[in-house]
């Protein structure tokens, strides 16, 4: 049983009068049962602190279930103690008033003479050390035993037997060591300094359980345990409460009952595991879940293909040589019946190419066919049913005929994205992809380095002149002193050289502001950077990009309005503040230009029942996907991420973390949103309009935002 603060931990009783179809909580660990939820949840609650210990082992800041753990293992290792040394070192444990590490000493010391069956030694014969093992033990009436052993080879097979003397063996590494000692004392006593063994060993193994005569005035066994005698004290001692305070185990079982009713008085920790807390919403600001919206054209199996291949064909585009595309625009297309469609077409032609040029094995059987390599909307199913032979999946092998046929486009959404889906798949696994996997990790590593040392650079620059200010401080004092003796001595000082002093000053104050006076360390640290091609690049984007947007726009105008209102000294406040907003422009870029490169699209996170949120940065949606990844949902609208948002318990760690990501991506989160929002009127406008038109003046196709999906052009594409 793990120990609390060192003291033994008594389980709870169940509550009286339990009806047998009564619902109770019950700790999975102790089987402890529990009406109230409050109660099970301070209990568990102490069970995951890391204040136990293991009992066999001394290991300490566990919780319950790691001393558990720890005490079972150290109980089994145990166990490999020999029989004939088991009855041994009991009778030197019992009683024996020698602390843990002296009595695990003394126990070693004396196993150390004393041989077993199937133990290894070794014999020294003609001054070499020769490995054997003992057969057996042979005694003769009182002589001293003998060993009957075996030599062993190097492949631990015996090859000679002889009979040896005690002292003609040695261990050349005893092999039990302190800690297995240690943790055998542990778990065969009940009772420490004097050390007593479990009542169960010593029927077991024959050992006494009378107190020696040196102890008998100290202790006595009372209900099976050695508690130690009390001193009779006078009654006004009691009354004062000096009487000390009883070591026997009945005592000890009653004060750690009582910490562990102290300890579940204590507050809850937040956050805890989300299925700990209670499912009834008792929180006010907790608002009920919005439901999902699920209007998918495809199938619900085969949603998460969709989103998976669409992402990576978004991800990986500039790789694949394919121009991105909505997930709409996917979607419709996967669902059109037509065979040709342009965008189904780049999408598999882009994959193709990739594992063409890549020479993998699933493309051998195109060397030998004399097709040319071009891919176009004719030749693409060809290359299609190329790829299934070659993978030879039963599912998707079964549609290779109507693909042959020309019919491609009767083919099941669910059986397009599945061929999409294994295609991404061989990609992934692809020499020729890691390596660009390779590459964009570089990428991230190098601007996250340049912003590293551009932080580094600009702390270094404020300590620089924050030690500069100082030291224009103290000689400003010293100036002052000197000033006023002069004054003293000649009083008729003109007006206009104190002026002049004061501009002075001022102007080299302004110049310490633009940074005129710069370490060598900076001048190094920037020519290291400027070194490298890819940071040359991005620092020449830096500083000769102009700000663009027009929010920012805005705000310089209103910065140059008032630069031009106020004074001269006003201006050059304004101008240090710009100085100032750079370093922030420049973390931003580095931002952007590190969210450009995705490696891989991680989920939000999860909620209380395990359920995934996803968000891509290019599609408007929060989509959500149950723990079974076979049901998908999503939210659409700003009023939906609040209520998201709202219906979080953050006292849970799933819940917590997923409201944190939330709120750290929620303005753009919103602004993808309203976007999205905004583009599916404006199609509706769009659509209405050419309804209304007459049919004779009716709009071309391509001007139905319906049908954009079959005007998609790969600008990407390569040539």
């Amino acid at each position: 049983m793990p120990l609390l603060k060192k003291k033994s931990h008594k389980l709870l009783d169940p509550p009286n009068g339990l009806e047998p179809r009564e619902l109770v909580y019950q700790v999975r660990l102790t089987n402890e049962i529990f009406r109230d939820y409050q109660l099970y949840l301070k209990r568990i609650n102490l069970y995951r602190q890391r204040v136990w210990t293991c009992k066999s082992t001394g290991k300490t800041s566990l919780t319950y279930e790691e001393a558990l753990e720890s005490e079972k293992l150290a109980s089994k290792k145990v166990q490999t103690l020999p029989g004939e040394l088991v009855a041994l070192a009991l009778r030197i444990i019992q009683f024996s008033t020698l602390p843990l590490k002296d009595l695990a000493d003394t126990i070693a010391t004396k196993l150390q003479n004393c041989f077993f069956s199937g133990a290894e030694l070794y014999v020294n014969r003609d001054g070499e050390l020769h490995p054997c093992r003992i057969l057996e033990i042979v005694t003769d009436g009182d002589c001293e035993p003998q060993y009957k052993v075996g030599f062993l080879d190097k492949d631990k097979e015996i090859n000679e037997k002889a009979v040896l003397f005690g002292e003609d063996l040695s261990w050349k590494k005893f092999p039990f060591s302190r800690n297995f000692l240690k943790s055998f004392i542990r778990e065969s006593t009940c009772h420490s300094i004097p050390w007593v063994v479990n009542e169960y060993l010593a029927k077991t193994h024959g050992i006494t359980r009378k107190i020696p005569k040196e102890l008998q005035d100290k202790y006595l066994f009372q209900n099976g345990e050695l508690v130690q005698q009390r001193k009779q004290e006078n009654k006004t001692g009691r009354e004062n409460g000096k009487r000390k305070r009883s070591e026997n185990g009945r005592h000890v079982a009653e004060e750690t009952y009582r910490d562990v009713k102290e300890s579940e008085k204590g507050s809850i920790s937040y956050p805890i595991e989300d299925l700990l807390l209670p499912p009834d919403r008792d929180d006010a600001d907790i608002t009920q879940r919005p439901r999902l919206s699920r209007d998918f054209n495809v199938s619900m199996d085969c949603a998460g293909d969709l989103l998976m291949v669409w992402d990576f064909c978004s991800s990986f585009g500039r790789q694949l040589h394919l121009w991105r595309f909505s997930l709409e625009d996917f979607e419709n297309a996967v669902c059109h019946k037509e065979s040709n469609l342009v965008l189904i077409m780049e999408v598999h032609a882009s994959l193709f190419r990739f594992l063409i040029n890549e020479h993998g094995d699933n493309f051998k059987a195109l060397k030998r066919r004399s097709r040319k390599s071009k891919i176009t909307l004719i030749t693409w199913t060809e290359y299609l049913c190329d790829f299934l032979e070659s993978v030879d999946t039963p599912d998707l092998c079964f549609d290779i005929g109507t693909i042959k046929r020309g019919h491609y486009g009767l083919l099941e959404p669910n059986v397009k994205l599945k061929i999409l889906r294994e295609l991404v798949n061989h990609i992934a696994e692809t020499i020729a992809f890691k390596g660009e996997i390779d590459k964009l990790v570089e990428q991230r590593h190098t601007l996250g380095a340049a912003r590293r040392e551009e932080a580094l650079a600009e702390a270094r620059k404020k300590r620089e002149e924050k030690e500069r200010s100082k030291t224009g401080e103290e000689s400003d004092g010293v100036l002052d002193d000197s000033r006023l003796e002069n004054k003293k001595n000649s009083p008729l000082i003109t007006e206009s050289s104190e002026d002049s002093r004061k501009k002075e000053s001022f102007a080299w104050e302004i110049k310490m502001e633009k940074g005129s006076v710069s370490s060598k360390r900076n001048e190094i640290s920037e020519k290291g950077l400027m070194g490298n091609v890819y940071l040359r690049k991005h620092k020449r984007q830096m500083t000769d990009t102009k700000i663009t947007s027009k929010e920012e726009e805005e705000d310089e105008e209103e910065e140059k309005g008032i630069l031009r209102r106020r004074g001269k000294s006003s201006s050059e406040d304004e101008k240090g503040t710009l100085e100032r907003r750079g370093p922030e422009q420049r973390r931003q870029y580095y931002e952007r230009e590190m969210e450009k490169i995705v490696i891989r699209t991680n989920p939000l996170g999860k909620d209380r029942n395990y359920n995934r949120y996803w968000w891509f940065r290019s599609n408007g949606r929060i989509f959500v996907e149950d723990s079974d990844c076979k049901e998908w949902g999503y939210y659409t609208s700003k009023e939906e991420l609040d209520a998201l948002m709202r219906s979080l318990n953050r006292k849970g760690e799933r819940e917590l973390s997923l409201h944190m990501q939330l709120e750290k991506y929620y303005d753009r989160i919103c602004s993808t949103l309203q976007k999205r929002t905004n583009d599916i009127a404006n199609n509706i406008e769009m659509e209405e309009a050419v309804v209304r038109r007459s049919t004779r003046v009716r709009a071309p196709l391509h001007e139905n935002p319906a049908s954009a999906f079959m005007r998609y052009v790969n600008k990407w594409k390569e040539e």
